[in-house]
């Protein structure tokens, strides 16, 4: 259905354009001189050039893109040619959005979750910058430049405000102990009582991009310091910066699996040791630690004893099995035999598949000593321990629930892989191509549509171009934010500042290649300054918390406007560029 819509819209341009052209040659006929005889076409013309005069059209030529799609000065042509446009840009991300889904179900996370389909995510965006400053002169190109700007700083505040407050309304679930409830949502539009919850993994997104705005303070160091000399040398310093900074955030994004997997393995352990030694308390006739704070052996080996069922001297895997009966497993995805064989692994060091009393004893120190070492209050050795051990047991659980883990999600088999895989690719060419060939055009129409109006071309590309290129995102976002859980949500949000990142690293890095090459000024403190104000505002925020009630999406919308209104006040009231 895409493919049917595509060429349709390509039918419409087509015939635009002819009437565009039809018109043009009509207009350069009235240039003739009458011989008496046509002087009605001649008395006609001239009506049609006063009536087109009166209603606010141009007359001066327009470069055509390719030679042959259209091209106007009108501003109500140009209205007609950004939505066009407009909506291939759209198609051609939405093409690159579905590709990466599909080819992500194939490959999984890693090289193509990390790198690939985050380079391709922003490819729209550094299609549009990398056009807005490339072809003409440099006067020409420095005057364009700034729609590449505004999309850059359209893209993130949209991303981070509109988006990001949208999410948060339609993921909203019922907030109790300061984490939303998946699936319970009975509290209304409740301010406080209402909310979403992500994980760790999340806030560590929400960090790196923060730090991502970086290149930007590196680059507007010359205008704080009131220099004009280091400008182009900070411009590409900030470049050398970014692309440093781009390829760290691509390595980290394909080790982010294997990290994440790690720490969910550490607190899985970390689980089954403070619900065994839990068990161990229970069961035990004295305490386990001395007053000293050291292991009470006597009781130990009581409890040795007392596990070994068959008094053989050694305890086996079916007689460990009943220090995990009582764990509640289940809350950390973890299967039984799985938590014995952690067990095993950290009791016996002969590796005899058995666990003597001197192996046990040492094993249980051991658990102590780390349990000790937690960021839980410390163990006290008297009555306040069994209290320790509940609360640890806790402090672990509630860490595995904001790790996120997945292990629990069925995963479906793809049917027909290579075919699967065909698709994709063929979806993301497909996306590269409309994005590569509509560039240009759209830009040229936003640059045509701020002469014929007088309006900035920074506010237009600010306010249209996002809706462009991150549209396809933005409803995915919403969508999966809407099926209220903390895993979607944090998904989503992941992927909100994941695409800001980008938007910071990777478009920032075509922009300013783009400055530094083509020799042009860098005179966009008012921007700069908004992009910083909303990424390290929400940055920081989501940062140190994990859930956010429903007023935390009112401060989100708010941030919109404000950048518009400060733009227009930095640069319109002071001067600023």
């Amino acid at each position: 259905m895409s493919l049917k819509v595509f060429f349709l819209t390509f039918i419409i341009l087509l015939v635009f354009s002819g009437a565009v052209n039809g018109r043009r040659f009509i207009s350069d006929s009235g240039g003739l001189i009458s011989d008496g005889v046509h002087s009605e076409i001649g008395r006609d013309l001239e009506i049609l050039r006063v009536d087109r005069d009166f209603a606010g059209g141009e007359e001066e030529s327009c470069e055509q893109s390719y030679g042959f799609l259209p091209c106007t000065k009108t501003a109500l042509g140009n209205v007609f040619l950004i939505l066009v446009y407009g909506y291939l840009m759209f198609l051609g991300a939405t093409h690159l959005s579905s590709g990466s889904e599909l080819l992500l179900e194939i490959l999984g996370p890693g090289i193509i979750g990390g790198l690939f389909l985050p380079v391709l995510g922003a490819l729209p965006d550094a299609m549009l910058i990398l056009v807005s400053g490339i072809s003409g002169s440099t006067a020409a190109a420095q005057s364009q430049v700034s729609v590449g700007m505004g999309l850059l700083a359209g893209s993130t505040v949209m991303l981070i405000t509109i988006i990001w407050g949208t999410c948060c309304i339609v993921g909203k679930c019922d907030i109790q102990n300061s984490v939303a409830v998946d699936m319970k949502d009975t509290r209304g539009f409740s301010l406080t009582g209402s909310g979403v919850s992500t994980d760790i993994w999340t806030s560590h997104a929400a960090t790196i991009m923060a730090a991502s705005v970086t290149p930007f303070l590196v680059v507007q160091l010359p205008q704080l310091l009131h220099s004009t000399s280091g400008r182009h040398l900070s411009v590409l310093i900030g470049l050398i910066i970014s692309l440093s900074l781009l390829v760290s955030y691509c390595v980290y994004q394909v080790f982010q699996p294997w990290i994440q997997s790690r720490r969910l393995a550490y607190v899985k352990h970390k689980h089954v040791i403070s619900g065994v030694l839990k068990q161990l308390r229970m069961r035990a006739l004295g305490r386990l630690c001395t007053d000293q704070g050291a292991p009470n052996i006597e009781v130990l080996e009581k409890l040795f004893k007392a596990i070994d069922e068959n008094e053989d001297g050694y305890l086996s895997r079916t007689e460990l099995k009943a220090l995990v009966v009582g764990i509640r497993l289940e809350e950390i995805n973890l299967h039984e035999n799985d938590a014995i064989e952690k067990l095993m692994k950290d009791f016996d060091t002969s590796h005899d598949h058995r666990v003597e009393m001197s192996e046990f004893i040492a094993g249980v120190t051991k658990w102590l000593t780390e349990a000790r070492g937690s960021e839980a209050p410390s163990p006290e050795a008297g009555p306040d321990t069994m209290k320790y051990l509940d609360d640890l047991h806790e402090q672990t659980r509630r860490e595995h629930h904001f790790l996120g883990d997945q292990s629990d999600e069925s995963v479906e088999t793809v049917e027909n892989p290579r075919s699967t895989v065909i698709k994709a690719v063929l979806l993301l060419l497909l996306g590269t191509v409309i994005a590569a060939v509509f560039a240009d055009p759209l830009v040229d129409a936003v640059n045509n549509f701020s002469s014929a109006t007088s309006i900035p071309s920074f506010f237009i590309s600010f306010i249209a171009l996002p809706l462009a290129t991150n549209s396809s995102e933005a409803v995915s976002a919403i969508i999966f934010a809407s099926r209220k859980k903390l895993r979607s949500a944090s998904l989503t949000f992941s992927e909100l500042y994941g695409a800001v990142t980008m938007n910071n690293l990777l478009c920032l890095s075509v922009f300013l290649a783009l400055v530094y090459i083509r020799g042009l000024t860098w005179d966009f403190s008012s921007e700069v300054l908004v992009i910083l104000i909303v990424c390290v505002v929400v940055g920081v925020f989501a940062s140190v918390r994990s859930t956010f009630p429903l007023w935390t999406s009112l401060l989100a919308f708010l941030l919109y406007p404000f950048s518009l209104v400060l733009v227009y006040v930095l640069d319109y009231k002071f001067g600023w560029s």
